[in-house]
C-alpha cells in the first residue's frame, strides 16, 4: 500500500511545474554583523567561540514564511557560535503534499525538513533519519519531552523521525497570548459600544452590524469590512471547524470527543454547526460578510487585515498576528484600536467555552526532521541541540543585547519603545532577525528562572508593548492577558487530546483515510456555497447529501478506534 501511495505522489510531482531549489546547498560568504555585546562579527569570531568553519545546511518548511536576507546579522552570529548556518526555503504556490511530492520525485532532500501534511510521505519514502541514537547524545534535545511523550512520536518501525517543536513549555508557564482559534474583534469596536459582554455568535454579529452602520469607513475613506473568512487550502479551518468550539468543546480539530460517553461525534452534521452556517448565510445576505471571501488567497486576506478595515474574523492567532500586528504598529493603526482581541463565543448563552487550550499540546503529525541527504547528520543533530542553548535561544527570540533589548539591574530583559518599533520593521526583520521558527524552541521561563523565553510572554514587556486601546480594553473587562480575555474554562483534555494529531496523518490506504480526504474535498467545495446561497435550506440539504456520500462513518470508526487506544494507554 505504501508503494501505491508513493507512486501517486510521484505522479503528482511529475505534473507539478514548480521545482524546489536549495536542497543541500553549499557554503555562503560571511558578513560582518553585530554580536550579542554590540561588537562586530569578527570580534565575535575571535572570542571564546573562536573562528569556526561554517557548515551550510538547507531546510524546507511546508508552510509559507518570510525569507531573510543573505548575511542576516543574527543568523551570522548564530553561525559563528554553533558552526552552522541554515538556509530556509518556504512553501510557495503549492500545497504541502504537492511540494513534498516534488522533493520525493527529485530524490534529493534538504538537510532539514518539516513536511507539514506531507510528513508521512517522507517517512514512507525512507527519506528521514531516525532520532533514537542521537537523542541519547544530546541531553537538551531529549529534555524537550518525557520518555512517554517521545514514545508518542514513534512510527510503525518503532523509531522516532521528527519532533513538533511548538507549544512546549520550559519551567513555569508565562502565557499571555491566546495562540489558538477564536472569533476576533477589533478593540475599537468594543470601545465604541462601551465594552459590552459578548458571549454568543448572535451578539457578536449584532455588534459588528451596529458598528459598521455607524462607522462605515476608515479615516482615509475606505470602507470597513465587518467580517471576512479565509477558505484557501488547508487554512479553511477558518470557516470549517467553529461548530465544535461553539458547542463548548476543545480543539480536537477533526472530531468531537464526548467525554461522558467516550464516543467520537461528528461536528460537521451537528445542530450547532448548522446554526453557525445559517448565521453566516444571513450575515452574507446582509452584506456583513465580505463578498470576496470565497476566492481570496491567504496573502490577500493578510493584506486586507493589515489595512485595519476588517472588524472581525475567525482564525488562529499564529495565522495572522506576526504580520498584521507589526503592520499596525508601523502604521499607527494600533493606536486607533485596530488590534484584535479574542472572544470565547458559544452558540447559546450560559455555556462554558474551551477555545483556549491550557498547558502544552503535543502535535504528533509533523515536525522538524533530518533527511537522508543531510551532508553531516552529526552536525545537524548538534545544531538542533544548540538551538535550545539559552544564549542561542535568546538571540533567536530576544535578539542582540543592547541593540534589540536591555537588561535592568535585576537581570530582567526589556525593550525600549524604539527597539519595539525596530523589531516590528519588516526590513529590519529581513536583515537582522533570525528566529529559525521551525527549529526546537521553548515557551515558558528562561533557564535563569527570571525571564520569559519569548518577549511576548515577559510580563513587563507584554504590557509595555500594548497600545493604549488594548490597555483600555483589558482594563474595562478586568483582565490582564488575552488568555483571560477569552475566558475559557480550564478542564483536563485527556491523554487522547488532540485527535487531529491522528487524523492529520491519515492516508488513503484505509477506508477512513479515503473518507477523510473526500470529506475535505466536499467541505472545500460546499461550505462557501452554503454561506453565499440564496436558499440556505436547500443548499445545506445538497451539501449534506454530498457529505454523506463520502462515507464519513468510515472516518469516524477509525477515529473511535484511535480514541479507544489512546484512552487505554492512560489506564
Amino acid at each position: 500500500m505504501k508503494c501505491k501511495k508513493l507512486t501517486a505522489l510521484l505522479l503528482t510531482a511529475a505534473m507539478t511545474a514548480s521545482v524546489l531549489a536549495g536542497c543541500g546547498g553549499d557554503s555562503a560568504g560571511d558578513a560582518g554583523t553585530s554580536n550579542t555585546d554590540g561588537g562586530s562579527n569578527e570580534e565575535a569570531a575571535s572570542g571564546e567561540d573562536g573562528n569556526k568553519d561554517i557548515i551550510d545546511f538547507s531546510m524546507f518548511i511546508a508552510m509559507p514564511g518570510p525569507e531573510i536576507n543573505d548575511g542576516n546579522e543574527i543568523q551570522e552570529i548564530i553561525a559563528q557560535k554553533t558552526g552552522v548556518r541554515v538556509k530556509e526555503t518556504w512553501l510557495t504556490g503549492q500545497t504541502a503534499a504537492e511540494a513534498v511530492g516534488t522533493i520525493i520525485a527529485g530524490g534529493e532532500y534538504p538537510d532539514f525538513i518539516d513536511g507539514g501534511d506531507g510528513q508521512m510521505a517522507l517517512y514512507d519514502a525512507g527519506a528521514l533519519v531516525a532520532w533514537d541514537d542521537y537523542l541519547e547524545k544530546h541531553p537538551k534535545l531529549k529534555e524537550m519531552y518525557s520518555d512517554e511523550e517521545w514514545d508518542r512520536f514513534r512510527q510503525e518501525d518503532g523509531k522516532i523521525y521528527w519532533a513538533n517543536i511548538f507549544q512546549n513549555t520550559y519551567g513555569e508557564s508565562k502565557a499571555t497570548t491566546h495562540n489558538d482559534e477564536a472569533f476576533w474583534i477589533q478593540a475599537r469596536v468594543l470601545a465604541w459600544d462601551n465594552y459590552p459582554e459578548i458571549k454568543t455568535l448572535d451578539q457578536y454579529f449584532d455588534l459588528l452590524e451596529r458598528y459598521a452602520a455607524a462607522n462605515p469607513t476608515m479615516e482615509d475613506g475606505s470602507e470597513v469590512i465587518p467580517y471576512t473568512i479565509l477558505c484557501e487550502d488547508w487554512r479553511y479551518f477558518c470557516i470549517e471547524n467553529a461548530g465544535q468550539f461553539l458547542a463548548g468543546y476543545p480543539n480536537d480539530g477533526s472530531v468531537i470527543v464526548n467525554t461522558e460517553t467516550m464516543k467520537i461525534e461528528d461536528y460537521n452534521t451537528s445542530e450547532t454547526t448548522h446554526r453557525y452556517f445559517q448565521k453566516l448565510n444571513e450575515e452574507y445576505q446582509k452584506g456583513i460578510v465580505d463578498h470576496e471571501f470565497a476566492t481570496q488567497t491567504y496573502d490577500e486576506y493578510i493584506a486586507k487585515l493589515s489595512t485595519g478595515r476588517v472588524l472581525g474574523m475567525c482564525d488562529q492567532w499564529w495565522d495572522f498576528y506576526g504580520t498584521v500586528n507589526d503592520v499596525f504598529k508601523q502604521q499607527g493603526l494600533d493606536l486607533e484600536g485596530c488590534n484584535y482581541v479574542p472572544l470565547g463565543l458559544t452558540i447559546d448563552e450560559g455555556m462554558e467555552n474551551m477555545w483556549h487550550t491550557y498547558g502544552d499540546t503535543q502535535n504528533l503529525a509533523n515536525g522538524v526532521a533530518v533527511t537522508t541527504s543531510c551532508k553531516d547528520v552529526d552536525a545537524a543533530f548538534q545544531f538542533l541541540e544548540d538551538c535550545l542553548d539559552q544564549e542561542i535561544h535568546d538571540l533567536r527570540f530576544w535578539g542582540v543585547k543592547d541593540v534589540d533589548y536591555q537588561v535592568d539591574e535585576d537581570g530582567l530583559y526589556y525593550r525600549t519603545e524604539e527597539q519595539r518599533m525596530q523589531w516590528a520593521n519588516k526590513e529590519y526583520q529581513a536583515s537582522h532577525r533570525c528566529v529559525y521558527s521551525y527549529m526546537p524552541q521553548y515557551r515558558g521561563t528562561s533557564r535563569d528562572g527570571k525571564n520569559a523565553m519569548n518577549p511576548e510572554e515577559q510580563t513587563s514587556e507584554f504590557f509595555s508593548s500594548l497600545a493604549q486601546p488594548l490597555v483600555d480594553c483589558f482594563n474595562a473587562y478586568g483582565v490582564t492577558t488575552y488568555v483571560e480575555m477569552i475566558g475559557s474554562v480550564e478542564k483536563e483534555t485527556g491523554p487522547w487530546f488532540p485527535m487531529y494529531s491522528f487524523s492529520n496523518n491519515m492516508t488513503t490506504e484505509t477506508p477512513g483515510g479515503v473518507a477523510w480526504t473526500k470529506m475535505g474535498e466536499v467541505k472545500h467545495e460546499w461550505l462557501p456555497k452554503v454561506v453565499m446561497s440564496d436558499s440556505f435550506d436547500s443548499t445545506w440539504s445538497d451539501y449534506m447529501t454530498a457529505y454523506e456520500g463520502c462515507a464519513p462513518e468510515d472516518f469516524l470508526a477509525e477515529m473511535q478506534t484511535e480514541l479507544d487506544r489512546r484512552a487505554s494507554l492512560a489506564q
